[in-house]
């Protein structure tokens, strides 16, 4: 058999994750065949990367509008969906009318209408579509199913799950393309869809009902009237009122976000840099969520994109016991360094509080890597040999709908104030 052939749409910040293993760890068995993207700089930016840091010869670049011609002329095996959110479904569908399965970044579309259109050509089509999420693959998270699949604390009845995004990581959603819903439909889907795709993990379950409350309370340029700051910008490159501004990105001090994005916005009028206290941000940044599952236990999830410390703390409570689980991670800006420092584990203290005994703390194997050591093991799943795991960690389209559903739910239940079913999205 011959190397599987590879295609990617979208080169920005996390394009690279999948270019780089397929140019080094994975060359012997596949092949990357094609960029394509709405900018011809940052195509051209990648094929400097994977030519002078990977060693790998440059490859065909196609614009946007050629997408077509680039699944005909190339013909990948595979297409690799990297690009703004909004367009996911876009990609992902005319990929496989076109013969191709595809793997998309998290998450798989931002509304419940999008999803629909995607499970529509999966049907029609009968191609593969999986969904990366790495933080299934972390050896802390896969220790938490492992113990709850053991019964270490019985049934789980009810979880605490509060997600902290730091004044680093937090504020970046902010001033990127993501602060506007209709490209990410929120960090309930764009980044929460990692964390109710853990619950689903972790539970083997599928959520039920959802009711959410949230707004913008932070960020913002009102948010910063009202705290006092009278000083403001529209972006921070060439603006002397970024250069005392914690929040600011400077994108010409940093030769990778300047490559990438500084040097590619004339072509696309992108901003990479944008004020965290500007307008026009329709996003949330203070966000809590009810959801019931399928087997009836209930979460308590909250995140708070300003904090002063990155990572997560959650709270599983059994039959049998509880189960206590606090993870720090590395700040980050995403392309702003390593990929291997994005989302990286800093610190784990698991706990197991049984019934009628001594408590135990549990633990974990660390591995390195990005997003708690899971970033190395989903790139082999994903490119290297499949191997039998108990833990079922690959995640199919039916995994990303269900994460993304809860997260869609949620918008909903912002926006009318009641509970919403998440069987009724389906019914469009």
């Amino acid at each position: 058999m011959g190397k599987k052939r590879y295609a990617i749409v979208g080169v920005g910040g996390r394009a690279e994750f999948f270019y780089s293993a397929l140019a080094t760890a994975y060359k012997e068995t596949t092949e990357l065949v094609a960029v394509c993207d709405v900018n011809q700089t940052r195509m051209n930016y990648a094929n400097e990367l994977l030519r002078d840091k990977y060693d790998y010869s440059p490859v065909p670049t196609y614009k946007a509008e050629h997408f077509d011609l680039m699944i005909r002329e190339r013909k990948p095996d595979v297409v690799l969906v990297c690009t703004m959110d909004r367009t996911h479904h876009k990609y992902i569908i005319r990929a496989m009318e076109l013969g191709c399965d595809v793997i998309t970044e998290k998450p798989m579309t931002v509304n419940a209408e999008k999803c629909l259109d995607i499970f529509d050509a999966i049907e029609r089509t009968g191609r593969q579509l999986r969904v990366t999420f790495n933080y299934r693959y972390a050896p802390h998270n896969t220790k938490i199913r492992e113990l709850i699949m053991d019964g270490a604390i019985g049934e789980v009845l009810s979880v605490n799950f509060e997600w902290l995004l730091n004044t680093e990581h937090g504020a970046d959603y902010f001033r990127r393309w993501h602060r506007d819903k209709r490209n990410s439909g929120g960090l309930l889907v764009h980044k929460s869809t990692h964390h109710f795709d853990l619950m689903n993990f972790w539970l083997a379950t599928k959520p039920d009902t959802v009711f959410a409350m949230g707004d913008l309370r932070f960020y913002g340029k009102e948010n910063a009237e009202q705290r006092g700051i009278t000083q403001f910008y529209q972006r921070a490159y060439g603006s002397p009122a970024a250069e005392n501004d914690p929040f600011a990105l400077h994108l010409d001090r940093n030769e990778h976000l300047k490559r990438m994005y500084l040097e590619a916005e004339h072509e696309d009028g992108y901003q990479r840099d944008q004020s965290v206290f500007g307008d026009n941000i329709s996003i949330e940044d203070t966000m809590s969520v009810m959801v019931k599952y399928k087997n009836k236990a209930v979460m308590n999830y909250s995140l708070n994109a300003y904090m002063p410390w990155e990572g997560f703390i959650v709270v599983f409570n059994g039959t049998l016991g509880r189960l206590e689980v606090r993870v720090t991670e590395q700040s980050y800006v995403n392309s702003g360094g390593k990929k291997e420092n994005e989302g990286a584990l800093g610190g784990i203290q698991m706990i197991v509080y049984p019934h009628f005994s001594e408590p135990y703390r549990v633990n974990i194997e660390q591995s390195a890597g990005g997003h708690g050591g899971g970033d190395p093991l989903l790139l082999r799943d994903l490119f290297g040999k499949a191997e039998p795991d108990r833990f079922n960690r690959a995640a199919s389209h039916i995994d990303g709908a269900l994460s993304i559903m809860t997260g869609i739910a949620a918008n909903r239940s912002m926006q009318n104030g009641q509970p919403v079913k998440i069987d009724e999205l389906w019914k469009g």
